[in-house]
């Protein structure tokens, strides 16, 4: 028997978004902040760069391969109450993260926390889907893609002053009161919105999760083990192919599954929601892939601290946040083609021009325009890609859609730290370096002048990754179509607060 969730009539959607923004926003400055802390927690915990690695990696791990599940639970049991156990699974790991005193244990809590976000993550989008009509939608993703640009600012400078000041454990203490405030708030202002019956695709699970984990180990490790053999058991260069026939397998069951599958393939016949996902997944892998080879850069060849070089991100998430409102307005009316082209545009040339001012002498005006220039970057790409993803989008199929584009997202991050992982390790090994200790373990101050150089030069050519990536998704959005403004199956979407049906 089916009812009907009927929003009041004066019902304003912004409190609701701003509450959730909140916990959305502690997940991505929990990103940047572990970016910067990396070469402290390398340090201190006596780890090497593929292990240390590993603390982002799993964490994006168990991050993306539940979002296919996480936002069908929105849907299932409403995305209020999905949020608020995500959050307070978050926030628990966080403190559990600060205590840890090995490498490997906080690899663990990390996983715990990622799993956590991957709670939250979808229900965000799905409050906006279902809260916001379809030509507003760019306004309210605006405010997702600011969020990302003040976590871009805030997490690297509070993550350096708290490492400089009080020590690597409270990147992680901090989200304790960040994360009551938040539940409070998203407890008194978030509506409870109706519920759909969904069955759940146990198998898809084990798959996606399957396949996802030993693509991510053969890419990152396989630099470890000189891409041989593992312990005498299977090489890494098989180990991936297993890992990519397990996602074929994952792919051929979505299409085969009677019931619900995890991904909706059907989904994918709007040629919007396609690109978008691929869109952003190149963009998260090429952020995620840049930040790396930039702090070991400036932490271990300038001997800045971890705060003075968490400022060199500043002009790019200041401009950020002063274009995504204006862009965010432009998305509602203009044809999403031209501002995401300049996005991908102006960050393939960013980060082009990044890589050649690298230097053991750089003069940091040198390093700050290349960001400046990739906030304009950022500001044309998050807002833009997610709008013209979800635009079409049914109601009921919200939790769906922001499930599999968040997964999406996320893979991306997990193949950028991965690959990331590898390309660093391999040009430090061509550059005559270590590829995981001597010269890593340096970086609590200047590495010695013979080093500098090579060492550079590495990270330098580390970012030609993020560059490669965004030049694919210049070539990606000259596909995009002038949104519709409709659902799927050509009915017109709802142009007020939409009424939610449960099944």
């Amino acid at each position: 028997m089916s009812t009907q969730n009927d929003l009041p009539a004066d019902y304003k959607p912004w409190p609701a978004l701003w509450a959730m923004v909140i916990g959305f926003f502690m997940i991505l400055v929990d990103n940047t902040i572990v970016s910067v802390a990396t070469p402290a927690i390398a340090r201190e915990l006596e780890s090497d760069v593929s292990t240390v690695i590993w603390v982002t990696s799993a964490y994006l791990l168990a991050y993306a391969v539940p979002l296919l599940v996480t936002g069908r639970l929105g849907d299932r049991f409403g995305p209020k109450n999905v949020y608020l156990i995500g959050l307070t699974i978050f926030t628990v790991a966080s403190l559990w993260c600060g205590l840890t005193g090995s490498i490997e244990m906080l690899i663990v809590a990390r996983v715990v926390q990622g799993v956590g976000a991957s709670l939250m993550t979808p229900q965000t989008m799905a409050v906006i889907t279902r809260t916001f009509a379809p030509a507003n939608r760019g306004s309210a993703m605006a405010l997702w893609g600011a969020t990302a640009g003040v976590a871009t600012l805030v997490g690297p400078i509070l993550g350096g002053v708290l490492v400089d000041t009080l020590g690597w454990e409270w990147i992680f203490f901090i989200n304790v009161p960040v994360g009551i405030v938040a539940f409070v708030l998203a407890w008194r202002l978030v509506p409870t919105l109706a519920t759909h019956s969904h069955s759940f695709d146990w198998v898809g699970v084990g798959l996606s999760a399957v396949g996802m984990f030993l693509l991510v180990f053969g890419i990152q490790e396989g630099e470890r083990y000189d891409w041989g053999t593992i312990d005498g058991i299977l090489s890494v260069p098989a180990l991936i192919i297993v890992g990519l026939l397990v996602v074929a397998g994952f792919l051929w069951w979505q299409s085969r599954i009677r019931t619900e599958p995890l991904v909706p393939l059907g989904l994918f016949r709007d040629r919007n929601f396609s690109l978008g996902n691929a869109g952003i997944a190149l963009v998260s892998l090429a952020i995620t892939a840049m930040s790396l080879p930039f702090f070991f850069y400036a932490q271990g060849v300038r001997g800045w601290t971890p705060t003075e070089s968490a400022f060199l991100m500043a002009p790019m998430a200041i401009v950020l946040m002063l274009l995504a409102p204006f862009v965010g307005k432009l998305v509602d009316r203009v044809h999403p083609r031209g501002i995401t082209l300049v996005g991908f545009g102006t960050a393939a040339v960013a980060m082009f021009w990044l890589s050649r001012v690298i230097s053991p002498d750089s003069p940091v005006w040198q390093l700050i325009l290349p960001m400046a220039l990739f906030g304009v970057s950022n500001a044309c790409l998050w807002a833009p890609l997610g709008a013209t993803a979800t635009r079409n989008l049914p109601m009921s199929s919200a939790g769906a859609g922001a499930g599999v584009y968040n997964t999406t997202r996320q893979v991306g991050a997990v193949l950028g730290s991965a690959a990331i992982a590898a390309i660093i390790q391999a040009r430090l090994t061509a550059n005559g370096l270590p590829g995981s200790s001597e010269a890593f373990q340096s970086t609590d101050q200047a590495m010695p002048a013979a080093v500098q150089g090579p060492f550079s030069d590495a990270m330098a050519q580390s970012l030609l990754l993020p560059v490669l990536a965004f030049a694919i998704g210049i070539v990606l959005v000259l596909f995009f179509q002038r949104p519709t403004h409709a659902g799927h199956g050509g009915k017109p979407a709802v142009a007020t607060a939409p009424a939610v049906i449960v099944d």
